[in-house]
């Protein structure tokens, strides 16, 4: 199997002793992986990045685990190992781990799907490394330069693992800018790709993916499990889909039935790729779009007197950083009162965030409370996290929280 990568990959890289504060070493012990700069205590002078940091406890001075030194990032070791038992970084240790990602999987892979996220970065013991799989194409996108050294290894791995004909490489803006590799964002390094927009499907629904220009790996995966519930909860029903993108929401409720369906973003560009991928799929129903902002055209159709029996809002994160956690709260809560106003009797009102910094329980007070102050009667029918193939290995992964509130009057 031989990858078109023009760096050197190698497993045979510097070995760090690290020593770390108490509080580091905790979390090392319960499974934490990260390692940030201020907890290491003691390390090797020539420490670069992509060397493995072999973590020592201080009560008889063994080993309690395994990381990457990332001479780049405040956190400085990002962690592959958490055990005290002795093991080989190598090919087979990689393997093990892609094998066991895949295993989670399997229940998925059952259903009329062929698009899954396969490493899901630190959940899946592979900090700053995602693998998605559109049908035969699988894309991998780096946010670090760890990576680089086990690159061809990994990459083995994963198409031995998935059974993937063509690999894309995707890039952090970070990487795209570095000068220590001759990667290229959206490189094709395994196999060809006759079309950058890959077909693939969920739960039987026909979808489209640019895998080398679209966000990300060139689609959101994470909402698959409510988008499938929102297109069963759509037949014959009028649909509102905020912050639509490329129309996961939209199409799901056409492709069940839905009588009519409003696609809102404040791209075009985005929402041309929504009509095409509606078309991809039959469907009895009408498909409206609307470009602009969303808080301004909400208040719009509320002006109009316009209801809809299902509004899904599902925004960027609105936290990105640790000082914009009450403004994420305000805008949240905006967000659900502008929803209420448009959601018709008997309506059930989807609201989603992806902001980390804001905690599930923080996200969902901030909706019962909003929708509380309206007075209307509603019940909260249920809460839902991130799909099967997006496991949560540790707090801080935990980012998707969506919740499904039908009013009654």
């Amino acid at each position: 199997m031989t990858f078109s990568l023009s760096i050197p990959t190698n497993l045979k890289q510097n070995r760090l002793a690290i020593k770390l504060t108490s509080k580091g070493e905790n979390y090392v012990q319960q499974g934490h992986p990260w390692v940030f700069s201020d907890s290491i205590v003691k390390i090797n002078d020539d420490a670069q990045t992509g060397d493995l940091a072999i973590i020592f406890g201080k009560r008889k001075n063994g080993m309690i685990g395994i990381g990457i030194y990332d001479a780049d990032s405040p956190i400085r070791i990002k962690m592959i190992y958490s055990q005290d038992k002795p093991t080989q970084i190598d090919a087979d240790f990689f393997l093990r781990k892609i094998k066991k990602a895949h295993q989670k999987r399997l229940s998925l892979l059952k259903t009329e799907t062929t698009s899954y996220r396969l490493i899901f970065g630190e959940n899946d013991g592979f900090p700053s490394l995602i693998a998605d799989v559109y049908n035969s194409v699988l894309v991998v996108k780096l946010y670090s330069e760890i990576w680089l050294p086990y690159l061809n290894t990994i990459l083995e791995s994963l198409v031995e693992t998935s059974g993937c004909k063509t690999v894309v490489m995707r890039l952090s803006r970070g990487l795209q800018q570095s000068n220590s590799h001759q990667l290229k964002d959206g490189e094709v390094v395994y196999g060809n790709l006759e079309n950058e927009v890959v077909m693939f499907k969920e739960h039987g629904v026909n979808f489209s993916a640019n895998v080398i220009k679209g966000h990300k790996t060139g689609y959101f995966l994470d909402h698959r499990e409510n988008r499938r519930q929102v297109g069963l909860l759509s037949e014959n029903k009028t649909v509102l889909d905020v912050f639509s993108y490329a129309g996961g929401f939209s199409v799901h409720a056409l492709a069940n039935g839905a009588r009519e369906v409003t696609s809102l973003d404040i791209s075009e560009q985005a929402l041309e790729i929504a009509k095409q991928n509606g078309n991809l799929n039959e469907y009895p129903g009408t498909h409206f779009t609307l470009a602009g902002d969303a808080f301004k055209i909400l208040e719009q159709l509320i002006k109009e007197k316009k209801k809809f029996d299902v509004v899904v809002i599902d925004p960027p994160s609105f936290a990105k950083q640790q000082t914009e956690i009450q403004l994420a709260k305000k805008k949240y809560a905006q967000l659900a009162r502008l929803g209420e106003q448009l959601t018709a009797r008997e309506g059930l009102l989807v609201l989603a965030s992806c902001s980390s910094r804001v905690p599930a329980t923080a996200f969902y007070d901030v909706n019962e409370q909003t929708l509380i102050s309206t007075k209307r009667s509603f019940s909260v029918e249920q809460k839902t996290q991130h799909d099967i193939d997006h496991p949560i290995g540790f707090t801080e992964g935990a980012y998707l929280k969506c919740g499904y509130y039908r009013f009654h009057d």
